[in-house]
């Protein structure tokens, strides 16, 4: 199940500063994970003196990730190659490797050369292979690193033949941010930088 954490260091507040904040990030079960629905307000935003970049880096130490996370806006483009030059890594997935294709429906057996079957069984591979396609995403002031690398299955065609399975993720990868967070009301709230923890689809998978 994958989730959208926060992860808050202890922050005593007086209880008349606190109350329930509809604005903070909540668990998600889906990947990629929805836009925040966030308050307007941009008293709920922090000031100048709250984006001190060395302050900030300070604070996420080593959590900070220049593969995934930026400060300054990045370029805008798609991380994935067209799907014919798709590159295929690691060893052949075993379902795939180990199919008999000599064997029918009818129990009849086909003679398929070794080259072939190498042949088919690539053609399958790349075929129903899905690959992770990652975007950066403006995440919004509220969070520092503000621009982050995200990842979602590619959808543009089915993975299986015949057609009816997509991919869909099955793994993630978790990165930490900095989330802007108040509670309390206008002149009354009190904010601070949070850390939360942020899942990142690192892989897919065709199924149904």
């Amino acid at each position: 199940m994958f989730r959208l954490w926060l992860v808050l260091k202890s922050v005593r507040l007086p209880k008349s500063h606190q109350r329930v904040d509809h604005f903070r990030p909540s668990p998600s079960d889906h990947l990629p994970v929805p836009d925040l629905k966030e308050d307007p307000d941009p008293e709920y935003d922090p000031r100048e003196q709250d984006l001190v970049e060395r302050t900030l880096r300070k604070r996420l130490g080593s959590n900070f990730d220049p593969n995934f996370m930026s400060i300054s806006p990045p370029m805008l483009v798609n991380f994935s190659a067209p799907d014919n030059q798709v590159k295929l890594q690691g060893p052949m997935p075993n379902d795939i490797k180990k199919l008999d294709l000599t064997e029918t429906p009818y129990g009849k057996r086909l003679k398929v050369g070794k080259k072939a079957r190498r042949k088919f069984l690539q053609w399958l591979w790349t075929y129903t292979h899905c690959p992770v396609v990652y975007t950066w995403k403006d995440l919004g002031v509220r969070f520092w690193p503000r621009y982050m690398k995200e990842g979602n299955c590619f959808s543009e065609r089915s993975c299986s033949f015949p057609e009816g399975m997509s991919c869909k993720p099955v793994k993630s990868i978790t990165k930490i941010f900095l989330r802007w967070y108040c509670q309390g009301f206008l002149k009354q709230k009190y904010c601070t930088w949070i850390q939360v923890q942020y899942p990142i689809i690192s892989e897919c998978k065709c199924s149904c």
